[in-house]
């Protein structure tokens, strides 16, 4: 008879790439954590490959797991969590086989586009990090004059109330007081295209997330959801592992 090898529960989770192992610890304590069903506030709980984990209502990956990636392409007027105090649209809403998921980065309430989710909370976590030197590009509709100044400006990296904001790669499609402009970015902070162009005094009417580094959003349309293809899982380890 073989045992199945146990592991701390909060080891497996910070395995997932969900949460360090001091952080995944504060987890369980705080009754954040799940087991089969069951929520677990010690630390000192042992699990098997066999078991089921959530942590926030997100089962994480068990090891040797396929990766699967989903795109989504999010409407405005919907907002990317879980659970809403508000009770808005959520990202969640209407697709319980996406409960599982986890949501890599984020898209504000108003803006639209791709957004991914994964099985895999260490994919999730490298996806985001701005190491990783995934690009993210965006068509997005300004009010405003962006002069090549300005462009030139926004393309050194810029400061705005403290916080550092990298480079960005702005192309203009159309010249207007209503342009749209492509605009690449690899870090993805809160918000960050609609600070940088009201720092230049510009204003976002409409902002799009066209790809995310192999992925694109393609012909996919506002509430669809796609599985993401081998051969594009392939070219982001390609970028992971680099």
């Amino acid at each position: 008879m073989i045992l199945e090898q146990k592991t701390r529960l909060a080891k497996r989770i910070a395995e997932s790439g969900i949460a360090s192992r001091r952080e995944a610890e504060k987890l369980i304590i705080d009754g954040k954590v799940v087991v089969d069903g069951q929520t677990v506030i010690t630390p000192v709980f042992f699990v098997t490959d066999q078991n089921e984990v959530s942590v926030d209502g997100n089962v994480i990956a068990k090891k040797n797991e396929e990766i699967i990636i989903w795109k989504f392409h999010k409407p405005s007027g919907v907002i990317t969590t879980k659970n809403d105090p508000q009770h808005r649209e959520t990202v969640f809403s209407g697709k319980n086989f996406h409960q599982r998921f986890i949501y890599i980065g984020r898209l504000d309430y108003n803006s639209e586009g791709l957004l991914l989710f994964t099985n895999n909370g260490d994919v999730a976590r490298k996806m985001e990090l701005p190491s990783t030197g995934l690009k993210r590009v965006y068509r997005v509709r300004i009010f405003g004059d962006l002069t090549e100044e300005k462009i030139d400006k926004l393309k050194k990296g810029v400061t705005i109330n403290g916080i550092k904001y990298g480079s960005a790669d702005i192309k203009i499609e159309k010249r207007s007081m209503n342009s749209w402009i492509t605009v690449t970015i690899s870090e993805g902070k809160n918000r960050e295209i609609r600070k940088m162009m009201e720092y230049v005094g510009c204003k976002v009417s409409r902002l799009i997330r066209v790809s995310y580094g192999p992925f694109n959003l393609d012909d996919l349309q506002p509430g669809s959801i796609k599985k993401a293809s081998k051969q594009e899982i392939k070219q982001l380890f390609n970028y992971i592992l680099k």
